[in-house]
């Protein structure tokens, strides 16, 4: 799936199941609910916190998704097309740090 064609099945879920948007403040706030609930799992399987009862069955990958499908949300709803923001933002990458990485000393 592209990220155009994702943005096209966000859209028609949210349009024939989901009724409507949030709006996007709402939205922002469950982005970042949802982007805790992925810290949440990081710090206890990659940091040193441990796993409680209620995080047994936690799922990275739908927590992951979940972050992408409020994202392209946002994105739908205030007209960016993701595919050409991507872009944009590797090619400005590319530009600013094109020896950026390679210099640093705390990377070799």
């Amino acid at each position: 799936m592209t990220i155009e064609q994702a943005q096209k099945l966000v859209d028609n879920w949210i349009s024939t199941t989901g009724v409507r948007y949030f709006n996007e403040l709402t939205n922002t706030a469950i982005l970042m609910e949802e982007v805790g609930e992925v810290a949440r799992i990081m710090a206890r399987k990659y940091g040193e916190q441990s796993f409680k009862k209620s995080d047994e069955g936690a799922d990275l990958g739908d927590e992951l998704a979940d972050v992408l499908f409020v994202l392209i949300c946002l994105a739908n709803q205030t007209g960016i097309d993701l595919t050409e923001a991507l872009q944009k933002n590797l090619e400005k990458k590319n530009i600013r740090d094109a020896e950026r990485h390679k210099n640093n000393e705390k990377l070799k």
